[in-house]
C-alpha cells in the first residue's frame, strides 16, 4: 500500500475478487447482503453485519501530497526527483557535519556527563557541548528507562529518551553492569580479518578438498563471481542496510535486479540422476591440515582470501614440498578432536520461522513469552557475513531467553556455505544452522541462491554435505515443492536428503514460481514426509493460521516432526498460545496492546533508548503493525477461525482501540506508534516495506 493507506494495483493475486474489495457502500454494502458462505468463497472475512461499516474515502494515490496521511504534514511542494545531486564527498562532509552538530553528543560524554572524558578531544567526530545538546534535546517520553527496570546503568546517560527517571541524569560507571543479554555479536578482531580477507577456514577447506570441490571452485569462481568483487557494500547484490544500520535484510521483491538476470531456464528442469562413480559422503572426522600436507589455497572469488604471506597464515617451503600451518588465537576450530553428532529434536515444538525485517530480535522475544519454543534468526547472506558487514551479523544476534535458536544462513556455492558455517560455529553460540534453498527473490535466484538451488540438485548435494561434515551442530535446510509450478521435485530428492547429512528439513508448500498466489500444497508435504528416512525430520510451512490447523497436518500426517509458523505469527503471534492451550483467544484491544509495549520496551533495550533507537524501534514497530491489521477480532466474525487468504472488509471494533488497530492506513499505524514511542519527528513518513495488503508477498524463504 502507498502510505495514504490507499490500495495499489497488485502484482499477483491470491482471491479472484476485485482489488478494491469490499465494495463500496453503506453498511458494507454488497458484503452485507451476502451469506456467510457467499464471502468465504470469495476469500472475503464474513464479519458480522453489525460490524461492518463503509470503507474510508482517502485522497487519489497520484497526488502530490501522498505521504500527507502517513506523516500528518504537508509534502514539499518541489519534487523529489528535482533535488540537486550531491557527490559521495559531499554526502560525507554533510554527515560529519551533522554529527558534529549539538544534537549528536558523543556517546562518551552522555555516559559520563563530563565533556573532557572523551580521550580524542577535539579531534573527535561528535559534540562535547553538554548544554547546548540538553537545551536542543526534545522533552523526555513518559515511562521509565527500559535499562532502570532491568537495574542496569544506562549506556546512553544524557542521550535516553528517558534520562529524567536516571538515579544521577546520566550513568557514568558501566563496571558494574550486568552481563548483556544478547550474544553472537561480532569481534572486533575477526571483522579485520574479514576486512583483510585473512581469515582461515582449515575444516572448511578439508573438508572441500575431501569432496573434490576445491578445483571446481576455482575454476568457476573467476566467471560467476566477478561481479561480486567488485561489489562491497552489498556484495552479491541481496544485501540492504536499514539506514538505522540494523536488522533491515535481504528478501525484497521491491530491489532492482541486474540488467541481465541469469534466469534458470525450464530445459534445465530435469530430474535428478546420480552417477554411480559420484563422491562418497564425507567422514564425520574432520582432517586437519597437516594429516593430508594441505594448506588451503587462495581462492579467485573474491570473498575469502588466505594470503600465503600472511605472518600467522599456512606457509609452504621453497620446494613445495612441505607445509606448515600454525594456528592463531582467533583460530579455535583447529582443535579437531572427534564427537558425537549433536541433533535437535523438533517434534511437537512450536516453531517461529525466520522472517525478513520482521522476525528481529524483539518481535521473536515477545514470540518467546507468548509459547514459541524454537526461534529462529532473519536470513543472512553468507558473501556478506564473510566479508564482516556489521549489519549483516546483528541478525545472527540471540537473546539468552531464546533457549533452543537457530541462524539461517543463504549462499550459492558450497566454498561460501561452508566457510560461512564454520565461521558461525566458532564464533556463535546457536543450536542449529539452517540453509535457505527456498528464497524466491529475484536477486537471491539471480545469484545462484535460494529456490535456484532448487534447480541445482548436485551442487544442493555438495553444500551440505560439505557444512554437515564441517561442525558439529544440526545443519538443516528450507526448501520450496519445486522452482516451476507443476514440477515438484523434493520428493525425489528427499531420500538423499538423509543421506547427504541434514539434521532436517522445511517444507514449503509453494513452488518458487507461485509465490503466494495460491494456498500451501499440504498433500505434496504429506507425500514428502512419508518417503524421508527415519533418520531425517520434515517439518511443514504454509498458512498455518489457528489451532486447528496445526491439529489438522498433525492428525493428517504423524510422520511430520512439526508445523512451521509463519505469516500466522506476523498477524497473531498469541497462534502459540492458542496451539498451547487449544483454543481460539478472543484477544481484547489491551492485551493486544500490552503485547505492542513489550515490544517497544524490547525494542529500546535493542537498539537504543536515544533518539536513534527510539526510531528504529518505531521503524520497525510500524512495519510490525502492517501485518497485525490484518487481524480480525474471534468475537466480531460469523465463522471462525479466521484464514490466511480471507480479505478483511472495513468494520468497526468494539472500542475505539480495536477499530484503530483494524486499519490498514499507516497514519493509524503511526498514531500507535506515539501511543507507544512519543510524537513523530517534523516530516517523518512511512511506506511498509512488504507491502501487507497485497497478500502475496514473501515475507521469507
Amino acid at each position: 500500500m502507498d502510505t495514504d493507506g490507499a490500495p495499489v494495483e497488485l502484482d499477483v493475486e491470491e482471491p479472484k475478487v476485485p482489488e478494491d474489495a469490499p465494495p463500496s457502500g453503506g453498511g458494507g454494502g454488497g458484503i452485507a447482503e451476502k451469506t456467510p458462505e457467499e464471502l468465504i468463497a470469495k476469500a472475503i472475512a464474513p464479519v458480522k453485519r453489525e460490524f461492518l461499516r463503509p470503507p474510508p474515502i482517502r485522497p487519489c494515490s497520484n497526488s502530490n501530497e501522498t505521504n500527507d496521511a502517513a506523516s500528518g504534514t504537508k509534502s514539499a511542494p518541489s519534487s523529489s526527483l528535482l533535488k540537486e545531486k550531491k557527490s559521495k564527498r559531499q554526502l560525507k562532509r554533510e554527515r560529519l557535519q551533522e554529527k558534529k552538530s549539538a544534537l549528536h553528543l558523543c556517546p562518551e560524554v552522555a555516559r559520563s556527563g563530563d565533556a573532557s572524558s572523551c580521550r580524542y578531544n577535539e579531534k573527535c567526530r561528535f559534540s562535547h557541548d553538554v548544554e547546548a545538546f540538553k537545551a536542543q534535546k526534545p522533552d523526555d517520553l513518559e515511562g521509565v528507562c527500559p535499562f532502570m527496570s532491568a537495574e542496569v546503568p544506562c549506556p546512553y546517560g544524557l542521550a535516553c529518551r528517558f534520562s529524567g527517571t536516571h538515579k544521577d541524569g546520566f550513568s557514568a560507571d558501566l563496571n558494574g553492569r550486568k552481563e548483556n543479554p544478547e550474544m553472537n555479536g561480532l569481534k572486533k578482531d575477526v571483522q579485520h580479518l574479514l576486512w583483510k580477507n585473512k581469515m582461515r577456514f582449515p575444516k572448511a577447506d578439508a573438508q572441500l578438498k575431501l569432496l573434490g570441490l576445491m578445483g571446481k571452485i576455482n575454476s568457476k569462481s573467476k566467471t560467476s563471481s566477478d561481479k561480486e568483487e567488485g561489489e562491497k557494500a552489498t556484495s552479491n547484490g541481496s544485501s540492504v542496510n536499514d539506514k538505522n544500520g540494523s536488522d533491515v535484510v535481504a528478501c525484497d521483491s521491491n530491489i532492482q535486479t541486474d540488467d541481465n538476470p541469469q534466469l534458470p531456464k525450464e530445459e534445465d528442469y530435469a530430474a535428478p540422476t546420480f552417477a554411480s562413480d559420484e563422491l562418497s559422503r564425507p567422514m564425520k572426522k574432520v582432517k586437519s591440515c597437516a594429516d593430508e600436507d594441505y594448506c588451503p589455497e587462495e581462492l579467485d572469488n573474491g570473498h575469502i582470501v588466505l594470503e600465503k604471506d600472511l605472518e600467522k597464515s599456512c606457509s609452504q617451503t621453497e620446494s613445495g614440498t612441505t607445509t606448515e600451518c600454525i594456528s592463531t588465537e582467533t583460530d579455535g576450530s583447529l582443535k579437531s578432536h572427534p564427537r558425537e553428532k549433536k541433533l535437535i529434536d523438533f517434534r511437537e515444538k512450536l516453531y517461529l520461522a525466520p522472517l525478513t525485517t520482521v522476525g528481529n530480535l524483539p518481535f521473536r522475544r515477545v514470540c518467546k513469552v507468548l509459547g514459541a519454543d524454537v526461534t529462529c534468526g532473519e536470513m543472512a547472506m553468507c558473501t556478506n557475513l564473510l566479508q564482516g558487514q556489521a549489519s549483516e551479523w546483528a541478525l545472527l544476534r540471540r537473546h539468552s531467553s531464546e533457549d533452543l535458536f537457530g541462524v539461517q544462513i543463504c549462499g550459492a556455492y558450497p566454498d561460501t556455505v561452508t566457510r560461512t558455517v564454520e565461521l558461525i560455529d566458532q564464533e556463535c553460540t546457536v543450536d542449529f544452522i539452517d540453509i535457505n534453498m527456498g528464497c524466491p527473490i529475484d536477486i537471491v535466484v539471480n545469484k545462484g541462491a535460494g529456490s535456484a538451488l532448487l534447480m541445482k540438485p548436485m551442487r544442493m548435494k555438495s553444500i551440505v554435505q560439505a557444512t554437515s561434515a564441517t561442525v558439529d551442530r544440526p545443519i538443516t535446510i528450507k526448501v520450496r515443492t519445486a522452482y516451476f509450478e507443476g514440477k515438484n521435485r523434493i520428493d525425489s530428492l528427499i531420500e538423499d536428503i538423509g543421506q547427504w547429512g541434514a539434521n532436517a528439513v522445511t517444507i514449503h508448500g509453494r513452488s518458487r514460481q507461485q509465490r503466494y498466489s495460491k494456498l500451501a500444497d499440504w498433500e505434496y508435504i504429506y507425500q514428502c514426509a512419508r518417503k524421508a528416512p527415519n533418520a531425517l525430520q520434515v517439518l511443514g510451512n504454509g498458512d498455518v493460521f489457528s489451532y486447528l490447523d496445526w491439529n489438522k497436518h498433525k492428525f493428517d500426517c504423524p510422520e511430520l516432526s512439526t508445523c512451521m509458523v509463519a505469516r500466522g505469527a506476523l498477524v497473531k503471534p498469541w497462534i502459540f498460545t492458542e496451539i498451547k492451550e487449544q483454543r481460539h483467544w478472543d484477544i481484547s484491544s489491551g492485551e493486544r496492546l500490552s503485547i505492542l509495549k513489550d515490544y517497544a520496551r524490547f525494542g529500546l533495550e535493542h537498539w537504543g533508548s536515544d533518539a536513534k533507537g527510539v526510531e528504529t524501534t518505531r521503524h520497525f514497530l510500524l512495519e510490525w503493525l502492517s501485518y497485525t491489521c490484518r487481524y480480525i477480532p474471534v468475537g466480531l466474525l460469523d465463522v471462525i477461525p479466521q484464514r490466511m487468504n480471507w480479505r478483511p472488509p472495513s468494520y468497526f471494533g468494539r472500542d475505539d482501540l480495536e477499530t484503530l488497530m483494524a486499519s490498514d492506513s499507516a497514519s493509524d499505524w503511526i498514531k500507535i506508534s506515539e501511543m507507544l514511542l512519543g510524537k513523530v519527528p517534523d516530516g517523518f513518513t512511512f511506506a511498509p516495506k512488504h507491502k501487507s495488503n497485497s497478500y502475496d508477498r514473501a515475507e521469507n524463504g
